[in-house]
C-alpha cells in the first residue's frame, strides 16, 4: 500500500515538474519576444525622464536582465 502511495505522489510531483517547466519555456521564449532595443529604448527613455542616469540605468537593468552594463549604458548615451 505504501509503495502505490509513494508512485502516486511520485507521479504528481512529475506532472507539476513538466507544467512548471514548460510554463518557465513560454514565459522565456514571451521575454525574448518583447526584450527587442526599440522596446529597451522606450523603457529607458521613460525611466529618465523620472529619474537620474544610474537609477535609470540599474531599472532598466532590472527589467532585461540580458543586458550587461556597458549595454544599458550604451543605450543611456543614445537617449
Amino acid at each position: 500500500m505504501s509503495t502505490l502511495i509513494i508512485w502516486v505522489m511520485g507521479a504528481g510531483l512529475l506532472l507539476v515538474n513538466i507544467m512548471l517547466s514548460t510554463r518557465i519555456l513560454r514565459l522565456e521564449a514571451r521575454l525574448k519576444e518583447l526584450s527587442s532595443p526599440q522596446e529597451q529604448l522606450a523603457f529607458l527613455r521613460q525611466q529618465a525622464a523620472h529619474k537620474e542616469k544610474i537609477p535609470a540605468i540599474k531599472a532598466l537593468r532590472k527589467q532585461y536582465p540580458e543586458l550587461s552594463l556597458v549595454e544599458a549604458n550604451n543605450l543611456w548615451q543614445q537617449i
